[in-house]
């Protein structure tokens, strides 16, 4: 636990500040060269299964249960070791590591993501977001139902939650109300789908790329107080 601020800001990582939608497309070029493309789409198919059962993207979880189809085959070692030794660094978004430092003069900055307990981690530490962040780094099943958790641990008067899916911002901010500002970057294919745009309410703040959070220059703009 932190002690109290004026302001956290919360950040999501896939999508938000880092371009997971590329990770997902050099993955499937990836398994489609090795593997070819019958047993690529078998993997995400089985991606997609998992996802549902699980409620967040578990690649290597995918990677297991497809490995029980296909048993025999030692290459899947090579698949695990793709996703694992993935240059992520590289798939950052233009001035995501700018922005962090420059909210960082309000308040905390934390970055908050679902996701499994091994690549997740592993993608945040590898993409330099976790030294970004001083190693403040919450990652959960369901980021939005764990609200007290998120307070208890960074206690303070006003939270900002950014993030490319509007449920999840629309989610928060019926839990916390005035106490959390939404800023919705429209960045990857969740924040681009014409119907989850129209069945959720607009975010405080709407921005382009995540780069333009770095024009708002006063706290103000933030929080009212």
């Amino acid at each position: 636990m932190t002690a109290g601020n004026e302001i956290v800001f919360l950040f999501d990582c896939d999508n938000t500040l880092l371009n997971n939608d590329r990770v997902q497309d050099d993955l499937r070029a990836h398994l489609e060269r090795a593997f070819g493309a019958s047993n690529c789409n078998r993997y995400w198919e089985i991606f997609e299964l998992l996802r549902t059962e699980l409620g967040y993207a578990d690649y290597l979880g995918a990677l297991q249960r497809y490995r029980m189809d296909a048993t025999s085959d030692h290459r899947l070692l090579l698949m695990s070791e793709f996703l694992l030794d993935y240059p992520f660094a590289e798939c950052l978004y233009p001035g995501a590591l700018d922005v962090i430092e420059h909210v960082s003069k309000w308040g905390q900055a934390v970055i908050l993501s679902d996701g499994d307990v091994v690549l997740q981690p592993r993608k945040i530490q590898r993409s330099g977001l976790w030294q970004a962040v001083d190693g403040e780094v919450l990652i959960y099943v369901h980021k939005e139902k764990m609200l007290d958790d998120i307070q208890q641990r960074y206690p303070a008067r006003h939270y900002v939650m950014v993030d490319d899916k509007l449920r999840i911002l629309a989610a928060m901010k019926n839990v916390m109300g005035q106490r959390l500002t939404t800023v919705f970057p429209r960045q990857g294919h969740y924040a681009l789908n014409r119907d989850s745009i129209a069945a959720y309410p607009a975010a405080d703040l709407t921005i382009e790329r995540i780069a333009d959070l770095i024009q708002y220059r006063q706290l103000g703009l933030f929080y009212a107080g």
